[in-house]
């Protein structure tokens, strides 16, 4: 069944794994990639691979490191179990091996190779992992190769350090360095998968929808992004360097330390605990991400994407009330102060409380104004600031709003996802619609395989907006204006020094 997990603020969505027979009756297969031979199994329709490494394990001297290719084994790899999780609040100690992909595919032999789709998950970059994605959803019936992996999370992936010297660089962008790793493992590999290495699409959702924008606004992904696919996630996430150090401050004061060097020998575990204790709920949603290091990242995203530009295709859109999600996770925000806006955006929030304050008066029903504005300054806005500047940068690129829902305020964060990775007859069907579940998933089925889909989808224009809206049924809808608060950051979360 499809299960959704609230662990603290992190949102892990979770599609059930085919039931299969054990493993000493599953058909093995064998394959040699460059590093050398691992086994996996035949699940259902589809050859599956789990837990091959792609990076060392950074643990020890590589904690906050960049990773580093995994080396070569001698004897047959047993990737016929997911691996450990990376560390995070449900999983709080050192794990090993999990630096890893898992892999789908339904013709290992096939004369012709097929597009491959791979999967960043979210999780408020604080937690989650690839296994809660069933890759059987894009592999046993589309001919898809269908690939998720996990990355470092929180302090692990994304603090800066760059005064500890030289080898600390780039600590702040661990996790997107570790995405890139991940990509070039693909396109070094997934051919004896029955891949085809010049048709890559990845795809990602929030947190992975923000890691998915950031690998587009550093040139280390150049050659290794074909496709691009957003669900409710921009380049919001990315943090100057001031941010980054603020935050940095935050968790240092929680483990009781000021100098940099002492973290290098602190417990994953101590570690964890301390970066729960400064998030603080879910208002801490925004503070981890990439930060502007002059390395991986140099100059503002949405700068770097209009100036350098690629041939990719890009598919963005988000979710009619994201932010319901949130307020409920966190009730402050049905009636939201500045000291609450604060929480969740930091400084920015005294913007986000004007626009509130002008948009209550006279309304008697606060929710009814927060949560569409709290969706514009968390999501929306973001998203249509970003598919302007692929649109103005001549990338072929289409947006979509998913608004079907059951409540008063239609979807909210994540509703999405089971409709993305539908699968006709499983058990977590029981409340979806199907026809329009069926819809959503050719489409992106389409997109992934390179299809031209402008027959029942405009390219978007900013300066005439028509986007596809999921609701009951799909259409074009042709927007009336797009909202955008000119004095809001390109980063949803800054913090001063």
């Amino acid at each position: 069944m499809f299960i959704t997990k609230i662990i603290g603020r992190n949102i892990v969505y979770c599609l059930s794994v085919f039931c299969m027979a054990s493993a000493a009756k599953a058909q093995s297969e064998i394959v040699h990639i460059r590093n050398g031979y691992i086994e996996g199994l035949k699940e259902e329709n589809s050859y599956v691979f789990k837990g091959v490494p792609y990076a060392k394990t950074p643990v020890g001297e590589f904690r906050f490191k960049a990773p580093q290719p995994t080396t070569n084994w001698i004897d047959t790899l047993d990737c016929t179990k997911f691996s450990p999780v990376a560390p995070q609040a449900s999983h709080p100690v050192d794990e090993e091996n999990f630096l890893s992909l898992n892999i789908y595919s339904n013709d290992l032999k096939s004369s012709k190779a097929c597009p491959v789709m791979v999967w960043i998950h979210g999780g408020g970059m604080t937690g989650g992992t690839g296994k809660d994605f069933n890759g059987h959803a894009f592999s046993d019936r589309d001919s898809i190769v269908a690939v998720t992996f996990n990355y470092r999370l929180g302090a692990f992936g994304f603090l800066e350090l760059n005064d500890l010297g030289k080898d600390y660089a780039t600590s702040g962008n661990n996790a997107v360095l570790d995405c890139i790793t991940a990509l070039k493992w693909i396109k070094n590999n997934i051919g004896k998968f029955g891949g085809d290495p010049d048709k890559i699409t990845v795809m990602g959702e929030s947190a992975g929808a923000k890691l998915v924008a950031a690998l587009l606004a550093t040139p280390l992904s150049d050659g290794l992004i074909h496709q691009a696919v957003m669900e409710s996630g921009g380049v919001q996430c990315i943090h100057d360097s001031a941010t980054a150090f603020a935050i940095r401050k935050r968790l240092f004061e929680a483990l009781n330390i000021t100098n940099p060097k002492d973290i290098l020998s602190i417990s994953t575990e101590k570690i964890i605990r301390a970066q729960e204790k400064v998030l603080s709920g879910a208002q801490g949603t925004n503070y981890f991400g990439p930060v502007i290091d002059g390395i991986v990242y140099k100059e503002n995203p949405y700068k770097y994407i209009l100036h350098h530009r690629r041939k990719i295709r890009i598919l963005i859109g988000t979710n009619k009330s994201e932010a319901k999600l949130f307020m409920d996770f966190d009730k402050r925000l049905y009636h939201p102060t500045e000291k609450v806006l604060t929480d969740w955006f930091g400084a920015n929030g005294s913007v986000v409380y004007c626009a509130f304050k002008k948009a209550i008066a006279g309304v008697a029903d606060t929710a009814s104004v927060a949560v569409p504005l709290l969706t514009q300054y968390m999501y929306q806005m973001h998203s249509y600031r970003l598919a302007k500047a692929f649109s103005e940068a001549n990338y072929p690129t289409w947006v979509y709003r998913f608004d079907y829902g059951k409540g008063k305020y239609g979807a909210v964060h994540g509703d999405e996802l089971k409709y993305v990775w539908y699968i006709p007859n499983a058990v977590h069907n029981k409340n979806i619609n199907d026809s329009l579940a069926e819809e959503i998933h050719s489409d992106w089925v389409n997109f992934i395989k390179g299809k031209n889909v402008d027959n029942s989808w405009i390219r978007y224009n900013a300066a005439h907006p028509e986007i596809k809206v999921y609701d009951n049924k799909a259409g074009i809808q042709r927007l009336s204006s797009v909202y955008d608060d000119i004095v809001f950051p390109s980063s949803v979360f800054v913090l001063k020094p």
